[in-house]
């Protein structure tokens, strides 16, 4: 198993590699959501698909090769099996309120803005980097954690307000964040960066208000989908496990597994 440990110093590294650079003091959270990006930095270069020169970043901002390399190490090595029809029927019997038309939507995001002048590769890699963190806590801690984020990060008001929206329909939203929101059966925190014409948007379905319950036959993609995502999360915290089981960590808490058991 790694060894983990909070230092006095404060000084924290994954296999060497400093976490925290020229950017001034980081707390907790944000040294583990930067372990987290370092341990996928360091197993995409030992799965050849990143070149080993690659430097670590000073600044929490991933390369825009490592950031690649990240997305297909985890299509790789995060595999979910497709769920079946008896599965997805079982799903939808259980949670028939949550597939109907003219549904409302309770959700809350964190706004990385687009802006004249901003470099957008860093942006989207801070965004991508936030998506990650709120993704991996345990539900009891993913409340305040998303929270926190937004008030820290979010350049959008509803920041002050833990980055809340309220309830909304399709039609008080932008088309393209629309389409992401409506139609599709997720409760939690999506598992993509929405684009939009204001930037981009880290987003947590909160609630839906049940419309009119639609049959199996007519939503047996999103049921597919809803599980496809909830084993998804469960298979991307297990292997971050796996990962910091295989590593020597230094100045962050992050669980840590001895067997491999995302494959």
């Amino acid at each position: 198993m790694a060894d983990t440990m909070i230092t006095p110093t404060g000084f924290a590294c994954v296999n060497g590699v400093a976490l925290q650079g020229a950017d001034g003091p980081l707390n907790a959270e944000e040294l583990r959501q930067r372990a987290c990006s370092e341990l996928l930095r360091q197993a995409a270069i030992a799965e050849s698909l990143l070149d080993g020169t690659d430097a670590p970043p000073d600044d929490g901002v991933l390369s825009e090769a490592a950031s690649e390399a990240i997305e297909a190490l985890l299509e790789k090595c995060v595999v979910v099996p497709e769920p079946s029809e008896e599965a997805c029927r079982r799903h939808h019997a259980a949670h028939r309120s949550f597939y109907s038309s003219g549904e409302r939507v309770r959700a809350r995001h964190i706004l990385f803005a687009v802006t004249q002048g901003v470099d957008v590769s860093a942006l989207r890699q801070r965004a991508e980097a936030t998506l990650l963190d709120v993704r991996c806590h345990d539900p009891k801690a993913a409340e305040d954690a998303f929270a926190k984020a937004a008030a820290s990060l979010s350049n959008c008001p509803s920041g002050s307000a833990g980055g809340d929206l309220g309830w909304l329909t399709s039609g008080a939203c932008a088309p393209e964040f629309a389409r992401e929101l409506f139609g599709h059966a997720e409760v939690g925190v999506l598992p993509r960066l929405v684009h939009s014409r204001f930037g981009l948007h880290v987003v947590e379905v909160l609630e839906r208000d049940p419309g009119v319950e639609q049959p199996f036959e007519a939503v047996q993609g999103a049921v597919a989908m809803a599980l496809r995502q909830t084993a998804y999360v469960t298979a991307l915290r297990q292997y971050l496990r796996v990962l910091a089981g295989q590593a020597h960590i230094e100045g962050v808490d992050i669980e840590a597994a001895e067997t491999p058991l995302v494959q």
